[in-house]
């Protein structure tokens, strides 16, 4: 029996740290907004790990409520993971806020050229190659 409990327990904590990291892609992502001083820090991911030496407060602190409780549940033994789920929520947290204020940037830009392009003010071969540069500056998907 105790072994079946040892699997559910880390099946519950593989589930739990899954879904609280950024996939490869979006590390790069960050990297790369980071670099270019675009990334928006609501959490920091230094407070996050900080906090994770309490009992589920590395994952309360970075949004995921339900790693929280597992957290709290399994202490002390989540003090091995939760500075790390501290960390990685925090960074995931602005990884996709810095997503969205890029976005409402980019449609802002858009729409302005939309509206100089409409009222006549700039040709069809400006606007496209504006348009073209716009959408490059706040792609971070390559």
């Amino acid at each position: 029996m105790n072994h079946v409990k040892s699997i559910f327990v880390l099946l519950l904590l593989s589930i739990a740290l899954g879904c609280t990291t950024l996939t490869t892609q979006q590390k790069t992502e960050y990297a790369m907004m980071e670099k270019d001083g675009a990334l928006v820090q609501e959490k920091n991911p230094n407070t996050g790990a900080v906090l994770g030496i309490l009992p589920g407060f590395g994952a309360f602190y970075g949004r995921e409520p339900l790693v929280g409780v597992v957290d709290l549940l399994l202490w002390p033994i989540s003090i091995l993971w939760d500075p790390a789920v501290g960390y990685e929520t925090s960074k995931k947290v602005n990884y996709y806020i810095t997503v969205s204020s890029l976005e409402k940037e980019k449609n802002k830009k858009l729409n302005e050229l939309e509206n100089q392009h409409d009222l006549g003010n700039i040709d069809n071969i400006k606007y496209v190659s504006r348009k073209r540069e716009i959408e490059q500056k706040y792609d971070y998907s390559n």
